[in-house]
């Protein structure tokens, strides 16, 4: 029992010492554990036109896959920070003597070692610092991931409501259509008309739902797209998209690059990086330095049992021993360490390349992005103040004319086909502005419009 006392001792005196090594030589700066980031900080902001777009990029950021997976990534790399700021284990050998050495005071039966190791003063304060500052670059990825699924989402939704805004204008042309064919077919029952007139109008409803059956598959994936992006089954029914607004923003391009340094999280976890390297080259460096260790020994001795011990027996006759053992480990080798400093340097330099070629690369989609707005905002403007009206105008003319005779079947079409056009560009316009804003936003990191 006196035995496992001194053992225990021994541990706690040798962690004590660790500790003190540690906060000796560098001051603990470690992260306090509220500072370090939870996923609930990570719920992010975006823009959403409708309510429901909100409330389905909600649900896939709680359910995603993708999302679950980094997450439980960025919890492991935190787990990281507890296995390498911490002594290694301690080492306790038992030697038993198969053939017992005789000693003066008696044979040696066996003995028990307790040893540990201490790395050189500050390198477990380091080692967790860049597994901490790992973590950190993972959950700056993690952000990254739902800043992806939310710009997926919103495409899916906005082609959904592009496809929708379609399907209602092809159903109004059928229905107008069919308003022609009845008349035709009118005008030449009474004479008036050709029968050729009447077969070029069904001919043209032919197409027409030949065209919403196309738009009604189109559909369909749209539908599964945005259910995989939440986790939910493919086949799920979504409900028809109404015509989205279109909100007012001010692309001022300075501003969204500063927007984009301050929040781009590819840009945050590659800082965390280069911070990550930095500290693995003053870690490399610890390595030139030598580790210590301290061992405490017991060597279980018996009484002699020769016939002089036993007649004449030494004043320590059976008396245990006990040592302590203190070490170093000698760095010899340099050029390991050498080249383990060279790793890490270059580390360094490779992420802050990276970090360069990742902000040009954003400030390029941004440059994209905006340019795409002003277009696209450009042609519904003009779609909505100019074309639509002029094709609207035109169709009722050609319907009057072709009422009274002046016109034929083929202008009526043509009138009613250029209509048609006009009205599904603009909503292809409508989703296209959407899709370049969700582009943008993911292109600066964080909600857009603000």
């Amino acid at each position: 029992m006196k035995i496992v006392n001194v053992f225990l001792l021994f541990l706690l005196a040798a962690n004590a010492g660790a500790t003190s090594l540690q906060e000796e030589e560098v001051p603990s700066e470690e992260v306090p554990s509220e500072e370090v980031p939870s996923e609930t900080s990570a719920t992010p902001e975006f823009y959403a036109p409708e309510e429901r777009l909100h409330g389905y990029v909600d649900e896939a950021l709680a359910s995603n896959p993708a999302i679950q997976e980094i997450l439980a990534r960025y919890r492991a790399a935190l787990e990281r920070v507890p296995q390498v700021d911490t002594l290694p284990d301690p080492v306790f050998s038992f030697t038993q003597a198969l053939r017992s050495s005789e000693t003066r005071v008696g044979p040696v039966r066996n003995a028990f070692t307790l040893s540990q190791s201490f790395p050189w003063f500050g390198t477990l304060d380091l080692q967790g610092k860049v597994a901490l500052q790992d973590a950190l670059a993972v959950y700056e990825l993690y952000r990254a991931r739902q800043q992806e699924i939310i710009v997926q989402v919103k495409r899916a939704f906005y082609e959904l409501a592009y496809v929708d805004a379609a399907l209602s204008i092809t159903r109004e042309e059928q229905s107008l259509l069919e308003h022609y064919e009845a008349l035709s077919e009118t005008r030449y029952a009474t004479g008036q008309g050709l029968q050729q007139a009447v077969i070029k109008i069904q001919a043209e409803i032919t197409l027409v739902l030949n065209r919403l059956d196309i738009l009604e598959k189109q559909r369909t994936t749209m539908e599964a797209r945005l259910n995989t992006l939440m986790d939910q089954p493919p086949h799920d029914a979504i409900p028809p998209v109404d015509r989205l607004s279109l909100p007012d923003v001010n692309v001022d391009l300075e501003a969204l690059y500063a927007l984009g340094l301050a929040n781009r999280q590819e840009l945050k976890a590659i800082e965390e990086r280069v911070e990550k390297n930095e500290r693995a080259i003053d870690l490399a460096k610890k390595d030139y330095w030598p580790d210590f260790f301290v061992g405490f020994g017991f060597v279980n001795v018996g009484n002699r049992a020769d016939e002089p011990g036993i007649i004449n027996p030494p004043p320590d006759n059976g008396k245990n021993a006990v040592s302590l053992t203190a070490g170093i480990t000698i760095p010899l080798w340099r050029n390991k360490y050498d080249a383990e400093v060279r790793e890490a340097s270059e580390s360094l330099l490779a992420e802050r390349s990276s970090y360069a070629n990742v902000q040009n690369e954003m400030e390029f989609s941004i440059r994209d992005q905006v340019v795409r707005i002003e277009i696209t905002g450009d042609q519904i403007r003009l779609f909505e103040d100019a074309l639509i009206p002029q094709a609207e105008e035109t169709l009722r003319a050609t319907e009057s004319a072709y009422e009274t005779g002046q016109l034929g079947v083929l202008d009526l079409l043509d009138s009613e086909r250029v209509l048609l056009n006009v009205r599904i560009v603009n909503s292809r316009y409508y989703s296209d502005l959407l899709n370049a804003l969700a582009n943008l936003e993911r292109a600066v990191g964080t909600r857009f419009p603000r």
